[in-house]
């Protein structure tokens, strides 16, 4: 199978980016409906095979597929350098390493 042509995964980052900024808009109104947004953009990223941006990936969980809002859904904590985000809806932990800064040599 031959993979789509470079516009269409343009089109398709697009579109999932639009579907993240729409789950965020109805979490408020109707959490269901923003799942359903997330199941969109995932299953958009799987028939084109394009890569969810990092920080989009960090907004819904891997094993239950929500669309998470801290403090409604979601608890993050930090923790031994790590971000740990636990679903509320299906109990999975998220640990997200926190990068040290680095400082340059002082002289």
């Amino acid at each position: 199978m031959r993979s789509p042509p470079p516009k269409s995964k343009k089109i398709a980052r697009e579109r999932i980016g639009i579907l993240f900024c729409r789950a965020r808009e109805f979490f408020s109104e109707d959490p269901l409906m923003s799942d359903r947004c997330v199941a969109l953009a995932r299953h958009i990223s799987m028939r084109h095979r394009v890569r969810i941006d990092p920080l989009l990936r960090k907004q819904f969980c891997r094993h239950c597929y929500r669309f998470l809002v801290p403090g409604r859904n979601v608890r993050v904590r930090i923790a031994r350098g790590k971000v740990i985000m636990t679903c509320l809806s299906c109990g999975r932990q998220m640990r997200i390493p926190v990068k040290k800064r680095h400082e340059g040599r002082q002289e």
